[in-house]
């Protein structure tokens, strides 16, 4: 769907001389109305704006010419093609076609004035340009050049930057005639305390700057329309916010003989911070409407038992409670967690995967639909339409990152009956940084466990070449010998899962060879399930010595006897992937080690995420960094999530205007709401859906 396809905005087929063939490379762009070919921004931009003399132009200059035809002539010489050359009185330069048509033999005449632009190369004549862009002129338009600079377009084959630049001129000369085209949606008022350009004059500077346009000048304007891109996000999970707020929820509770029962179970106090954030959970639970808390908190801090709490106070409330996380080996995790803590207080726990068929499956599937089935842990299978729940109180969603929002309004349509909604706890233990959390989860109140366990000491990395490898492979059987355990990382090779098992398979043959008094054992993504689970109780009991593992361990595995971990080629994996794998170490007593093993040598980019996770153990801090490194898209796996996407904003670039961005969102809704439709319609037609809930 076009960003404006729903707005007043014509479309791009009533501008002169749109034929259909233009249309649909345009579709493709996912441009339909004028508005679209507005906010369709140059990726830069070329200098056309003075002219080089012939006899100046050297090979590797980009560069603006114009001159008489002198000579124009079809050469087979190993491949056909069309030369001609031009002169100016100062030097020549050939211009070279392998692809031209009849009537460009015919216009490229001895005599004719042109005016090209491209870069200059050393060819079989001399100084040449291959398929340059240019243009006949008439004798008059000499030496007069545009003072703009020249866009380039994203584009798709066939449509030319000629073609686009022209579109995109007709539509700014139609908001000249037409001001509702692009109507200022923002108050006077805000526009004039941020000092920003009016929208007309920022969309027309980014496609037609000046020569002499300074880069602050660039800078505004972008500024200008990445506020309103941000503003729009913003408007979207505050309305929906808004929309949640007059929804009711059950009111749960947990009797204190039970949260008493429940916690002097446990094997550990809980920490402080776990008290308070129970607390704000507990506060959310008691009221008529539904709890959207997110609960931020390092590995290892505790997060799974605070949702065990809460999932005793539905039960309690004779409610359920589904428990979505992103991998069965992280589900199975915490299938024993909360089977083991809830189980001797009377609750059935059930598991349902994708890998469960047959009589299992619909056994499971019943005790979910008649209530049976209290606690319910599961995958993405927990949404899937056959899914049926008797009563439905509470939603807990672990790694919240790895599904989008529509998965998490799917699983909470679900529990919709007798005009109630669930309650949602959202969990991660990947930190969110500020800039993302006022944005993507601007819809959420935000819990932090900010204190790891009583013993817990943060884990001490270090940072080595592979040709020290064989002192590593040493260090292990040192650690073994005091009766510690170990893992081995392989982490992914050229994207490929079967490289990556082969790599950590021929790793396991090479540890077992030089440790022979090492017990190892190796998990896969390949393996069967079985087969995982048999080789992790191995670990997890003390049979095996060191594991040898791909990334399938970055969440789900808690050993803590196992306090030293190698990381081969680091390199390749992101600061969140990197903070997660070191995770699995550190929760038990005594120091922790992680080696992280690259590859020289290393980019610039590389050094520095490796020294950002030698240097803290902070998450907060480490997922400041990562949203500086490699942006918001990749840090929140957009690709599949689906979500906070930007065509201009920069939220590592605009992160200082987020506090200004909030405050004018909360004004529009109170003072302008007439405004937030199309400020919506106009940036996120995709996001509509969820802007309209």
């Amino acid at each position: 769907m076009s960003l404006s396809e729903v707005t007043d905005s014509p479309k791009i087929a009533s501008l002169k001389g749109v034929g259909a063939k233009t249309l649909e490379r345009l579709a493709k762009l996912n441009l339909h109305k004028v508005q679209d070919l507005l906010f369709h921004l140059p990726s830069r931009y070329e200098n056309r704006t003075s002219l080089m003399p012939l006899g100046s132009v050297k090979p590797g200059d980009q560069a603006l010419v114009e001159g008489l035809v002198e000579v124009t002539e079809v050469i087979a010489r190993s491949r056909r093609s069309l030369v001609c050359r031009i002169s100016d009185g100062t030097g020549f330069l050939y211009l070279r076609f392998f692809h031209f048509t009849g009537d460009q033999l015919s216009r490229l005449k001895p005599g004719a004035r042109l005016r090209c632009f491209g870069e200059a190369r050393e060819g079989y004549y001399g100084t040449e340009m291959v398929h340059p862009d240019y243009q006949h002129i008439a004798d008059e338009e000499a030496g007069h050049v545009d003072q703009s600079l020249t866009p380039v377009y994203p584009s798709t084959e066939g449509l030319h930057q000629k073609t686009l630049r022209s579109l995109v001129e007709r539509a700014l000369d139609l908001c000249r005639e037409n001001d509702a085209i692009l109507k200022e949606w923002i108050p006077e008022s805000v526009l004039s305390a941020l000092e920003f350009t009016p929208l007309f004059e920022a969309i027309r500077v980014l496609h037609q700057p000046t020569a002499d346009a300074a880069a602050e000048i660039l800078g505004q304007a972008q500024q200008r329309l990445a506020f309103e891109e941000l503003l729009a996000h913003h408007l979207s999970v505050s309305r929906f916010r808004n929309h949640m707020k007059q929804q009711a929820a059950p009111l749960l509770s947990l009797p204190e003989t039970i949260s008493k029962q429940f916690l002097d179970s446990l094997p550990f106090a809980l920490t402080g911070a776990q008290n308070r954030v129970i607390h704000e959970i507990a506060a959310d639970l008691a009221a008529s409407k539904p709890m959207m808390r997110l609960v931020q908190g390092d590995v290892g801090s505790g997060k799974t038992v605070v949702a065990a709490w809460a999932a005793l106070a539905a039960l309690s409330s004779d409610f359920q409670v589904a428990f979505m996380v992103p991998t069965e080996l992280l589900a199975e995790q915490h299938f024993r967690s909360f089977s083991h803590w809830l189980e001797p207080l009377g609750v059935h726990v059930a598991y349902l995967a994708g890998k469960h068929k047959g009589q299992i499956r619909r056994e499971t599937l019943e005790a979910i639909a008649d209530g049976r089935a209290g606690a319910v842990l599961g995958t993405h299978a927990l949404f899937q339409e056959e899914v049926k729940f008797h009563r439905l109180g509470l939603v807990v969603i672990d790694e919240q990152h790895r599904f989008g929002v529509h998965q998490r309004l799917a699983l909470r349509e679900k529990g919709a009956r007798d005009g109630l909604y669930p309650h949602q706890l959202i969990m991660t233990a990947t930190p969110i940084p500020r800039t993302l959390a006022m944005l993507g989860y601007a819809d959420l109140d935000v819990s932090i466990i900010d204190e790891l366990p009583p013993g817990r000491s943060p884990v001490k990395t270090s940072v080595i070449p592979s040709t020290r490898r064989h002192e590593v492979t040493a260090r292990i059987d040192d650690w073994v010998k005091g009766g510690k355990q170990v893992y081995w990382v392989c982490t992914l090779i050229e994207e490929s899962e079967a490289l990556e098992c082969e790599a950590a398979e021929n790793t396991t043959a090479t540890l077992i060879e030089a440790l022979p008094n090492v017990r190892v054992g190796l998990v896969h993504g390949r393996m069967k399930q079985v087969e995982k689970e048999e080789v992790m109780a191995s670990f997890k009991s003390g049979t095996l010595d060191l594991l040898v593992a791909t990334t399938v361990i970055e969440v789900g595995v808690d050993v803590p006897n196992a306090g030293l971990m190698i990381i081969e080629n680091p390199e390749r994996l992101g600061l969140a992937q990197l903070h997660q794998l070191r995770g699995r170490v550190g929760r038990g007593p005594g120091d922790s080690f992680c080696v992280l093993m690259y590859q020289p040598p290393l980019t610039q980019g590389a050094k520095e995420r490796l020294g950002i996770l030698r240097e803290t153990s902070d998450g907060f801090v480490i997922a400041e960094k990562d949203l500086e490194l490699r942006g918001p898209g990749e840090l929140l796996g957009i690709r599949q999530t689906g979500q906070v996407q930007f065509r201009i904003a920069d939220l590592a670039r605009d992160s200082d205007m987020l506090d200004q961005v909030k405050a004018t969102a909360e004004a529009l809704l109170e003072h302008h709401p007439e405004a937030v439709e199309p400020l919506l319609r106009r940036w996120l037609a995709d996001g509509v859906r969820y802007a309209e809930v």
